[in-house]
């Protein structure tokens, strides 16, 4: 239980002392009642004696009496009525309320802080902790003072109305006080008149009520003098009148009003009254707030008059007052005020009244100190010369007829009892006085004597005597079956053998047990056994037995009585939290219930209180049911009392949990919750918008887009995709646009990226970089997209949805024009505001709401957050199913019920990381993506592409248009792409002079431009010369920005203009996504903002066309040789490596043509005239063409740009290779064929490499780049078209195959790791043995055949031609030996053996690219076919010291047929 002011030693004798009435005279009332007093309240706070008492007992010895108070009441012939006793303890309970701001009363419960005493709410930390120690060392502590003062008054005033009852004598009175005035005419009569009327009271069988202990009361005269104004002779000899007459012992006179009541604000005298009429005055009130009649205060009172003992002095019967006909709580049952003259009893409408009539009046004016003294006086010489004698003596009587009753045996006394007890009821069988509450005694009954002389023992404190009477009591009672005086006996025995000096014996709880189930059980009477659990769980309680108190409170709670049930199971719930290991579940789980019945008794805010104390345990455990249940009580008591701040934050705590109530539970929540809003909004309409809680916004998540949205395509028109908030973040895309804008803006500021580029960010949002603040253009919208999440399984439904926004205008100079506060749809000149009507999120729905504002003014501008109506759908429907309900915009949801409110959109930053404090500390950056500053107008353009192809085939070339329009007020120049495909398009060149312009022209002419030719040319090389730097290439650049050619430069406002673009699929099959960025500047500068981009990702899906492979090399033929240089033989291998998907029939090749600096090709080797060279599905073709070296005069003249394009044509259409776009593909690809790695020889550029390695390393290499271009047949609806494409195959190295595409790399083995220390860090770069072979170029010329009469002559004799030419530029020593034998079996088997004849080594020297020839001759000595290629060449450079020697042999064999004549 909750801890108690009082022990429980000092409460129960507070609880039962001996009872006095008091009989005044009228004018004896009046004089009381010139302090606002009755006699009964004037002597209520001197009762308790300040010193011992000492008395004896029947055994004469000597029995000390501690601290012995009197209970003074007026008489009161009604009992009062149950239901005005329970009407008083509700408003005692009321009015007994936690101070509000008070300190709390913490009891710290382990891991718990639990806040007693007021509402606060102290949260708690882990749930399952061990605990005991902690609270071990609370017990110690000053924290544990938890109290309940609203249970203590509830006990107070509960035992102190408990009506007198015939089974025991507790509040029986002992004595009455008869008391008249000095002033009276004749006192002493009076003084008779009041002993009569007491005795009539007492004796007359009319008054059922108020009992009397023995019929022998004492009766003790009170003279009461008026010091002011009465006649203190007179009072002086009255008073030894009644001396002489009723004895020292029985009378006194007692002075008060010692001054006047006109001086009672001179001087400032204590009241001692108050803190007990305080209470009384709630007690004894009649006027209840929830009554169903009002007692209104008499209009003929002379003043507000206080009277708290329940006095009416209502009809005269012989002069004496008859003010004793009703109890101060019956319950008047007719609506009307009683017709009192002089009525002392002024009634309240509610405790508050009371307060404040009690606080105006002043009680005790006329008394001054002495007179306080003299009434202490009073009491003590009242208890000291007649309360006390009385009650030994009437002790000693009754002990007396004890023990004579014990003298008697067993029968004979039974037959003195029937004897006795002739008026008792006629016994009754055992089964029907378990039933029933057993036997009536009649008053003068031997057992009642027992039970009268415990009661006295138990009063005066002699608490041995007490238990064995009440002991022997209990037999009788129990052999009588007398249930309810048993249970009587056995609760008073019980507390006597607790209450025993030296604890001789255990506390007997079972007796009370006992009592208790007799009371409620076979009795049926609630108020004895409530008084029995209140008695025993304060004695549990003192002995530390808190589980056992918890289990007796509990056991009383019941249906019949609300108060009483949640005042113990909060008891209860005490015990459990105050136990050596706290329950603190427990206590929480019976504050709930104590809350809850504190609510159905009425008493709201008590149970307000109590929830929230046990919130303190349920809070963030987990228990989000019991959490929500708690929460919404706490919300609805709140709103009754009308706390509607905490009634909103409660149910505000039910909607923002992640909650696990159903649909419907969840959407009374939420009316509840709006209704509740809807009040608090009412209070304050013109107050700031309040924060809603529902629903949650995912700040982080919200993205922020500047500009307009995009256009949807047009037919064959389609826009550029550039960015919207419909795209996914992509980082590494973001980083490939980055790279592509810095690119463009370096080129555009001559290879420099200003220090003040920032990259351009049109979507901000978690991912990008919110640092700086954005700029957005005005006029251009800004859509805010703010994610919402329904965590609700009702819909809900927001309306008029909009930004809640603040906007500092600024002048062109950037100065502050004015401060415009937070607006939501003010200020439309300045910035437009998009309202959604209508926006519905569904049961657990995560939905984007996509909020726009229009700038019209430049300035800063701040997004605070989002405004709306906050409600749910008529009916709480919940929209599962697809078109379950119409749309969100349509104006359809009737709403049940809204509130307008707000939420503020506040984000993070990133959490910095960079110097050692932020690493140390948790410090974010800013995030300013809500903050754009406004700036001055800029260009804006839309770009269109017309005819753009999805899908194309590797290699093909497609001809497309493009639109740029200017959609500003302001002229655009500067207009450049950037790509990181740049090999994909190109704009061409002098495309003025190329037709058709328009799209719609184009549809069926070629994409090249093209020469008809006549069938003479034919196999035959037509020669045409182009720079790289014409097509607005250079094979050197990384990434180039392409100058898009508008005329003059400039595009105007509203302006045009369509521009021809070539593409060329890529030569890698597959989906290819490709990225353009647009850069384009206006023409006035921007301080802010220097240029603005457009992106545009184009996917295009390619499937596979040609396969291109060709080789060169070295041609040994002699003939048609005009430089010095030789020629060689290309061949051009095409595979058909299309599948018919799509739809391809067949590829026609049209033209195969070279470029080079270089080499040109001359003619077709194999070509045949007639055939068409075209390639079905799968097949392959090979070319071969002769190539000869550019004239020399020609590549004087050329620069080193200069590329010589040499086209032999299929057919009798030329396609001219040098010219757009054909030439611009070639460059393209050539740029990006020189961005690839090289092969591993040239891969290591940082070693030093000699020269003359570089020479012969020159030998080999061949700079010629092969163009084979195709057209394609296709059948596509039924229609045929024709594709055009090119393959680009660039051979870098004799003798090596050059492919159109990458080949796939084979992944290498898996080799095992060696560790090794290099001893020789610089390794000498030979050349390879294929580069040495190149060196010297070697052919044989001889006949083919030779016939020879091997008859007639045995030795034949062949002469053999060997033409050195050297292939360097530089002077080569040679050496020619003719010794060399075949070994090699293979060879000897296919060819037979002969000699050489002659000089057998020749040595000789070759100038810069020279030819030399060697006349050698063969013998023969039978016939056969022989290979001629056995010469050995060895070859170095002259200047040289390093000789590099090997063989150059001749890769084909030389073979002669050797014939006999």
């Amino acid at each position: 239980m909750a801890q108690c002011v009082q022990s429980v030693q000092e409460l129960i004798p507070d609880s039962f002392v001996p009872c006095v009435a008091a009989l005044c005279s009228d004018e004896a009332e009046r004089l009381t009642r010139l302090n606002h007093l009755s006699f009964a309240e004037l002597l209520k706070p001197f009762s308790r004696l300040t010193s011992e008492v000492h008395m004896r007992d029947p055994n004469n010895q000597l029995h000390i009496i501690k601290n012995l108070k009197i209970a003074v009441s007026n008489i009161v012939t009604q009992p009062p009525q149950p239901g005005a006793i329970g009407k008083l303890l509700n408003d005692v309970v009321s009015g007994s309320q936690p101070a509000e701001g008070s300190v709390a009363n913490v009891i710290t419960a382990g891991d718990y802080d639990l806040n007693i005493s007021d509402r606060s709410i102290k949260a708690s930390v882990p749930w399952y902790s061990n605990w005991k120690d902690t609270f071990m060392e609370l017990k110690e502590s000053s924290l544990y003072t938890a109290t309940t003062p609203w249970f203590e008054s509830y006990r107070e005033t509960f035992l102190q109305s408990m009506p007198a009852s015939d089974h025991e004598f507790l509040n029986h009175y002992l004595a009455c006080m008869l008391v008249a005035s000095s002033g009276e005419a004749e006192p002493m009569e009076q003084f008779s008149k009041l002993s009569q009327e007491q005795h009539r009271i007492q004796h007359n069988s009319d008054y059922s009520y108020p009992k009397w202990f023995i019929p022998n009361t004492l009766k003790y005269y009170v003279l009461l003098h008026d010091v002011t104004s009465g006649d203190e002779q007179r009072a002086e000899s009255i008073y030894e009148e009644m001396k002489q007459k009723y004895g020292t012992q029985g009378c006194y006179l007692l002075k008060i009003n010692s001054r006047a009541p006109n001086r009672a604000s001179d001087e400032q005298i204590p009241d001692p009254w108050s803190q007990y009429l305080q209470k009384n005055s709630i007690q004894h009130q009649e006027s209840y707030e929830d009554g169903p009649c009002t007692l209104t205060s008499n209009k003929n009172s002379d003043s507000n008059l206080l009277s708290l003992d329940g006095l009416d002095n209502e009809v005269k019967v012989d002069g004496l007052p008859n003010n004793f006909r009703v109890h101060p709580l019956q319950l008047d049952q007719c609506g009307d005020p009683p017709n009192t003259d002089g009525s002392d009893h002024t009634k309240f409408a509610s405790v508050h009244e009371t307060k404040k009539a009690s606080t105006g009046v002043i009680r005790g004016a006329c008394l001054t100190l002495t007179d306080h003294d003299r009434i202490r006086q009073f009491i003590q010489e009242f208890t000291f010369r007649g309360l006390l004698p009385h009650i030994e003596k009437t002790i000693r009587q009754l002990n007396d007829q004890l023990i004579s009753r014990k003298g008697l045996s067993r029968s004979l006394f039974s037959a003195t009892k029937k004897w006795f007890s002739g008026s008792k009821v006629p016994e009754k069988s055992i089964n029907e006085l378990k039933n029933t509450s057993g036997l009536l005694y009649p008053p003068e009954a031997p057992e009642l004597q027992i039970r009268k002389m415990a009661d006295l023992c138990f009063l005066v404190q002699h608490y041995d005597l007490a238990y064995s009477c009440y002991h022997t009591a209990k037999k009788d009672f129990l052999n009588d079956q007398a249930m309810l005086y048993a249970a009587g006996a056995l609760e008073m025995a019980a507390v006597s053998a607790f209450l025993q000096p030296g604890a001789p014996r255990p506390y007997p709880a079972h007796y009370m047990d006992t009592a208790i189930q007799t009371y409620r059980d076979i009795c049926k009477n609630m108020v004895l056994a409530e008084r029995c659990v209140l008695l025993s769980a304060e004695i549990l309680k003192s002995q530390s037995k808190y589980s056992e108190a918890a289990a007796l409170l509990i056991r009383l709670t019941s249906e019949d009585s609300d108060l009483r049930s949640a005042l113990l199971l909060e008891q209860a719930a005490h015990c459990f939290i105050n136990m050596k290991s706290p329950m603190v579940r427990k206590y929480a789980f019976h504050m709930i219930l104590a809350g809850h019945r504190f609510s159905k008794a009425g008493q709201k805010k008590h149970a307000l209180r109590c929830y929230c104390q046990a919130m303190q345990v349920y809070k963030g455990k987990g228990w989000s049911l019991a959490e929500d249940h708690i929460n919404f009580t706490i919300g609805r008591q709140s709103y009754t009392l009308r706390q509607l701040d905490n009634a909103v934050s409660a149910f505000r705590h039910i909607l923002i949990n992640e909650s696990k109530q159903s649909a419907a539970q969840q959407g009374a929540f939420l009316r509840e919750y709006l209704y509740v809003y809807k009040n608090v909004n009412q209070l304050s309409p013109d107050g700031p918008l309040p924060q809603l809680p529902l629903p949650y916004i995912n700040s982080s998540a919200t993205r922020v887009f500047f500009g307009h949205d995009r256009r949807p395509a047009d037919g064959e028109k389609q826009a550029a995709t550039h960015i919207s908030l419909d795209q996914e973040y992509d980082s590494e895309s973001s980083q490939q646009w980055r790279e592509l804008e810095e690119h463009v803006v370096a080129v555009a500021n001559k290879g420099v990226i200003p220090s003040s580029f920032y990259p351009t960010q049109y979507c901000l949002n978690s991912y990008s970089d919110n640092s700086r603040f954005p700029l957005a253009v005005v006029e251009e919208p800004i859509t805010v997209e703010v994610a919402f999440r329904n965590p609700l399984k009702v819909p809900l439904l927001l309306s008029d949805l909009s930004l809640l926004w603040r906007f500092q205008p600024k002048d062109a100079n950037g100065k502050d024009i004015e401060t415009v506060r937070e607006r939501v749809t003010g200020e439309p000149e300045m910035i437009g505001t998009e309202v959604i009507s209508e926006f519905l999120i569904n049961s657990e729905e995560s939905k984007v709401a996509r909020l726009k504002l229009f700038p019209h003014h430049i300035g800063e501008l701040h997004i605070l957050g989002v405004v709306y109506n906050l409600g749910t759908i008529q009916g709480s429907v919940t929209v599962d199913g697809i078109g379950a309900l119409p749309g969100c915009h349509t104006g359809k949801h009737s709403l049940s019920m809204s509130v307008r409110g707000r939420q503020d959109l506040e984000i993070q930053g990133p959490r910095l990381n960079n110097t050692k404090e932020e690493k140390t500390s948790v410090k974010y950056g800013p995030d300013r993506r809500l903050d754009p500053i406004i700036t001055e107008e800029m260009p804006l353009l839309e770009v269109f592409f017309i005819h753009f192809p999805t899908g194309l085939l590797c290699g093909e070339i497609r001809k497309a248009y493009v639109e740029f329009v200017n959609v500003s007020k302001c002229p655009l120049t500067g207009l450049k792409v950037v790509s990181k495909r740049p090999e994909f398009f190109t704009f061409g060149v002098n495309t003025a002079a190329l037709t058709p312009l328009s799209p719609s022209t184009s549809e069926n002419c070629s994409a090249y431009k093209t020469v008809v030719t006549g069938a003479a040319s034919a196999g035959t090389a037509l020669v045409s010369c182009a720079s790289s730097g014409d097509f607005g290439t250079s094979t050197g650049q990384q990434l180039e920005a392409i100058p898009v050619p508008l005329p003059d430069a400039v595009l105007l406002p509203g302006a045009s203009v369509q521009l021809p673009m070539w593409l060329r699929g890529p030569d890698e099959e597959g989906v290819h996504e490709i990225n353009f960025l647009f850069y384009y500047e206006s023409v006035k500068k921007q301080p802010k903002r220097r240029h603005r981009i457009l992106r545009h990702t184009a996917v295009i899906c390619t499937s596979r066309s040609l396969n291109v492979r060709a080789t060169v090399c070295r041609s040994n033929s002699l003939e048609d040789e005009e430089g010095r240089g030789g020629n060689m033989l290309v061949f051009v291998d095409v595979e058909n490596t299309n599948t018919s998907e799509a739809g391809v029939k067949e590829f026609h090749m049209v033209q195969v043509s070279s470029s080079s600096k270089h080499w040109q090709l001359h003619k077709s080797v194999n070509i045949s005239e007639n055939k068409d060279a075209k390639l079905a599905s799968r097949e392959k073709g090979k070319f071969c063409f002769k190539a000869v070296r550019c004239k020399q005069k020609e590549a004087a003249i050329q620069s080193s740009e200069k590329y010589t394009f040499a086209d032999i044509i299929f057919g009798n259409e030329q396609i001219i290779s040098s010219a757009s776009p054909c030439a611009d593909f070639f460059y393209r690809s050539l740029s990006s064929e020189l961005k690839k790695p090289q092969d591993p020889l040239s891969a290591h550029p940082e070693k030093p490499v000699d020269d003359a390695v570089r020479l012969i390393q020159k030998c080999s290499e061949v700079d010629l780049n092969i163009v084979v271009l195709w057209k394609a047949y296709v059948v596509e609806d039924n229609k045929q078209l024709i594709l055009e494409g090119q393959h680009h195959v660039v051979v870098r190295t004799l003798g090596k195959e050059a492919f159109s595409q990458s080949q796939k790399q084979e992944p290498p083995e898996m080799e095992l790791l060696k560790f090794f220390r290099p001893e020789n860090t610089t390794v000498s770069t030979r050349p390879s043995v294929e580069q040495l072979s190149n060196l010297i170029k070697t052919s044989l010329h001889y006949p083919e055949s030779f016939h020879h009469p091997f008859h007639q002559k045995s030795l034949c004799l062949v002469p053999v031609t060997l033409l050195l030419s050297n292939c360097s530029k530089a002077d080569v020593d040679v050496i020619v030996d003719l010794r060399h034998k075949t070994t090699s079996p293979e060879a000897l088997e296919t060819h037979g053996s002969f000699t050489w004849l002659g000089q057998t080594q020749y040595k000789l020297q070759l100038k810069s690219e020279e030819t030399q020839s060697l006349q050698l001759k063969a013998c023969f000595v039978h016939t056969g076919v022989y290979n001629l290629g056995t010469p050995r060449v060895f070859a170095k450079l002259s200047d040289q010291v390093t000789v590099f020697e090997t063989s150059q042999q001749n890769s084909m064999p030389a073979l002669i047929i050797i014939n006999n004549a």
